[in-house]
């Protein structure tokens, strides 16, 4: 019977673990800070080519994007959007980017999104991506 309440103890302390967690998460939310990570050298890299559109003039590019199943959102690069004219949204307040390690990102805050047509074998998605230098990678597909 002791080791039954035990386990009932663990749980409870596990859950109560979960539920600050959560605590701490929503409230990041709320002022604008979300822990935004990307893999640094992921063990095996898989990567698409995919056509990325622009709503206003449905012109488009296409773009080799990394999978990244650990990355905690869609990005795509500064520099990679600009030269292709792409139209970027300010966001109302920046976003801090940490590595995997939680080390600050060099490039510095995400400051702008962007809203396209991504296109991949046939499927069709309107996306959001956070708009970052990504270095020689253009874009990111995690999971937002």
């Amino acid at each position: 019977m002791e080791s039954r309440c035990r386990l009932c103890v663990d749980r409870e302390r596990k859950i109560a673990s979960i539920e600050e967690k959560l605590k701490t998460l929503k409230a990041k939310m709320a002022v604008g800070k979300r822990d935004i990570r990307r893999t640094l050298k992921p063990l095996r890299e898989v990567w698409l080519e995919v056509g990325i559109e622009k709503l206003n003039n449905h012109k488009g590019v296409t773009v080799k994007a990394l999978l990244d199943s650990s990355a905690t959102g869609i990005f795509v690069d500064k520099k990679f959007v600009e030269e292709h004219g792409f139209r970027l949204e300010k966001l109302d307040q920046p976003v801090e980017v940490k590595n995997v390690d939680r080390t600050s990102n060099s490039g510095g805050n995400i400051t702008h999104e962007l809203e396209c047509n991504v296109f991949y074998r046939g499927h069709h998605e309107r996306l959001r991506m956070d708009v970052c230098n990504l270095g020689r990678t253009k874009m990111i597909l995690g999971m937002p």
